[in-house]
């Protein structure tokens, strides 16, 4: 292709994996960064990553590389793929090794959740830590497994102001399998992808439950009101919830069976513990902190959340999800 980008992901989990190999694909020179150095070397003995995407060798597609200082200061574009629990670590890791060149490059968050002490989205804690950087979200419906497979899927990458290299990632990311759209509402793209990961939780619960296909369209049905409500509290715009990176994220982490969120949702409804879920966990769970991130800021800004907020008792206070149920089954009725 023309004009290919030297494009960093930093981050090795499932997701930052496939979207190395999707941009490799697309023809750009494209570096993997584990955290771990012995992650990367089993990277590059095994020539995929059996620990987070297995069935999917690199055939020398990517390049696994730490040395950051060496790498980054002639990267386009970086990928932070880190959960938003880890980004901080992950900005002070390579903010030394970008200090000469943030100013012509572009840093887009794959994260989606908020952190907990500060509420901050991912992009906020990025420019928290990287004052000068530029910053974007790429957030959408994908799952990992079938981006990785070539799949077709669309995402939206959000910036707060689109430039040429907005524009360039656009164009050279987007291909055959994938269609990326633009927008400039980069809080209401990062407070859709964050939210969603709440509400699959809520929906694996129901799921778990057996509690059926109309309860299930109903969650999802007023999810997306509260998320529409919640989120323009928060300054976002409400036509971006109705987008890829809110409606559509919202259908494929409640019903895709990829979902970890939706997966955590329903060892609850089964009667498991969400710490001790958490705590065997070797892949994110967004939406366990996401949800108390969401019920320290509605709760201090006077928003109200139910569905937020009934998930968020499930999860830290041990509330029955049968009794979070029957509480939002007897809020006072009212026109849609």
């Amino acid at each position: 292709m023309s004009n290919p980008m030297r494009i960093a992901v930093c981050g090795a989990g499932a997701w930052g994996t496939t979207v190395a190999l999707h941009l490799a694909n697309q023809g750009h020179d494209v570096f993997l960064m584990p955290r771990r150095p012995e992650h990367a070397t089993r990277l590059r003995s095994d020539d995929e990553n059996r620990d987070y995407l297995p069935g999917f060798p690199f055939q020398n597609r990517i390049k696994v590389e730490t040395l950051y200082r060496t790498i980054l200061p002639s990267i386009d574009v970086v990928f932070l793929a880190s959960p938003s629990y880890a980004l901080r670590e992950w900005c002070g890791r390579i903010k030394d090794s970008v200090a000469n060149s943030l100013p012509n490059q572009l840093f887009i968050s794959l994260a989606k959740g908020l952190e907990i002490e500060t509420g901050k989205t991912p992009c906020e804690i990025i420019q928290d830590c990287l004052p000068e950087a530029a910053t974007g979200s790429l957030s959408g419906p994908t799952f990992a497994g079938e981006v990785a497979s070539s799949m077709p899927a669309a995402m939206t990458l959000a910036v707060e102001s689109v430039g040429a290299l907005a524009q360039a990632v656009q164009d050279r990311a987007s291909g055959p399998n994938m269609r990326i759209y633009l927008s400039e509402d980069l809080r209401g793209v990062e407070l859709g992808g964050c939210m969603k990961n709440v509400y699959a939780v809520a929906a694996g619960v129901c799921q778990g439950l057996g509690l059926g296909d109309n309860t299930l369209a109903a969650l999802l049905t007023r999810a997306l009101a509260e998320m529409v409500r919640v989120g323009t509290s928060f300054g976002a715009k409400p036509e971006t919830f109705y987008g890829l990176s809110g409606f559509g994220d919202l259908v494929a982490t409640c019903h895709g069976k990829w979902s970890r969120n939706r997966t955590f949702g329903e060892l609850i409804a089964k009667g498991e513990k969400a710490s001790a879920i958490i705590e065997r966990q070797n892949t994110a769970v967004e939406g366990y902190r996401t949800a108390k991130a969401f019920h320290l800021q509605c709760e201090a800004k006077g928003i109200e959340a139910p569905i937020l907020e009934q998930v968020y008792r499930i999860l830290y206070e041990d509330k029955s999800p049968k009794a979070a149920l029957l509480d939002l089954m007897s809020r006072d009725l009212k026109r849609e």
